[in-house]
């Protein structure tokens, strides 16, 4: 009798073990359970940490809730101003909602992926390539409103979303570097006319400052004459004055008046 109850015991204990063992789960910190019922939602998400479910009746799923990094292939489309370009982008998303993640959509990952695909190439075509290039900021905004519209339903909230490269046809990328040339070329002739305007403006200061004061123009040839001798390879030519040599004549034909 004494043995039957012990026997009894010990299966029973052996079947308690094994029930916790069928029964016990763990949940890890960036992880959220949902459980299923016999096919139906049953209770609240499991927080993080030891948990337990009927075996055979309940099936826990667990929802990461990490941010996923989701990159968009690249898609082609043509530009508002008819510009064949390949965009490609990068998601940023979360699980907000465990429960919603998995009742509302068959597969979440997917739908985030699909829908990125289907805005960028949208996106394309409301926007002009100068915008593509230039003022990603506002399309990266509007590429997440986009997306995070019906994915709010899913229980997932789009983070952020960037646009990381954009592809041009070689004629379009040489075209636009005879472009930029020409722009370079055209800013250049007009810093030089306009500093040639400013030289003008001075040296016709100048001019009529020597004008007033003789002595300007002297002081200015000795000036000019000191900066040309230093060189020693140079041949200094000296302006005479006419009168000068008029006076020399006048010099000569009168030696007495000396």
């Amino acid at each position: 009798m004494l043995q039957d109850l012990v026997a009894a015991a010990v299966a029973a204990g052996v079947a308690g073990f094994v029930y916790l063992v069928s029964a016990a789960r763990v949940v890890k910190q960036y992880e959220r359970g949902v459980v299923f019922r016999l096919g139906r939602l049953a209770g609240d998400v499991r927080p993080p940490g030891f948990t337990t479910v009927v075996p055979f009746v309940d099936r826990l799923h667990k929802v990461n809730m990490q941010i996923v990094t989701m990159p968009v292939p690249g898609q082609e489309g043509i530009t508002r101003d008819n510009v064949t370009v390949r965009v490609d982008a990068v998601v940023y998303f979360k699980v907000v909602d465990a429960a919603n993640a998995l009742v509302q959509v068959e597969d979440y990952r997917f739908a985030v992926s699909q829908m990125a695909q289907t805005s960028l190439r949208s996106i394309i075509g409301k926007s002009d390539l100068d915008d593509l290039l230039s003022d990603r900021e506002k399309l990266n905004q509007g590429l997440e409103l986009m997306i995070d519209s019906p994915a709010v339903g899913w229980g997932v909230q789009i983070d952020r979303v960037e646009i990381k490269d954009v592809s041009l046809p070689d004629t379009m990328k040489r075209s636009m570097a005879r472009q930029a040339e020409a722009d370079r070329e055209r800013r250049a002739r007009i810093i030089n006319a306009d500093a040639e305007l400013q030289a003008s403006k001075k040296l016709a200061e100048a001019a009529q400052q020597m004008e007033d004061t003789p002595s300007a123009l002297q002081l200015r040839l000795l000036q000019t004459i000191v900066a040309v001798a230093a060189e020693k390879n140079s041949t200094l030519v000296l302006p005479f004055p006419v009168e000068l040599l008029r006076f020399l004549e006048r010099a000569q034909d009168h030696p007495a008046d000396r």
